[in-house]
């Protein structure tokens, strides 16, 4: 099967090009952190806070474009705490909107596949009246946890790959 992988965490992974993101752009007070971990996998935890109409944080992965053509499925292993999260890739990392879809972590190692056709494109948490992912590359892939809640989270990842 053809695959192609956009990460593939290790003890020596350069995680430079993974950022988080939190509410803070926006006035909001939740915090997020991403490191490698002893294991050499990539660990994105943090609180999200409600206050100041926060709620959200996100670790993002910027890249060259990788095409995506022959490719349908998009595929994360990850270790999660339960909880639900958004993926998210952008044809450009430029691109104000992004084309997402939900997982629900559990606390074992899962391996979650998407259909690309499948992701649908949103800004500022707002479905947009266009099509679903049908572009031909990737420039940037994303976790993101906004659940309306105030808690604590914790996603272990492992690798992303192109199917």
């Amino acid at each position: 099967m053809l695959s192609d992988t956009i990460f593939d965490f290790n003890k020596t992974s350069n995680t430079d090009h993974w950022n988080v993101v939190d509410d803070a752009v926006m006035g909001g007070k939740s915090s997020g952190l991403f490191y490698l971990d002893t294991a050499g996998k990539g660990v994105f935890e943090g609180h999200v806070s409600l206050e100041n109409n926060g709620g959200f944080s996100t670790v993002k992965y910027s890249f060259d474009a990788i095409s995506t053509k022959g490719f349908s499925k998009i595929s994360f292993k990850v270790k999660g705490d339960g909880k639900a999260y958004q993926f998210r890739i952008k044809r450009k990392s430029t691109d104000k909107y992004a084309y997402i879809n939900y997982f629900n972590s559990t606390k074992d190692w899962e391996t979650f596949e998407l259909t690309l056709s499948e992701m649908y494109p949103t800004f500022k948490g707002r479905k947009l009246d266009m099509p679903n992912y049908d572009q031909d590359s990737i420039e940037e892939v994303a976790f993101l946890i906004a659940n309306k809640k105030a808690e604590d989270f914790k996603l272990e990842i492992d690798s992303i790959v192109l199917s």
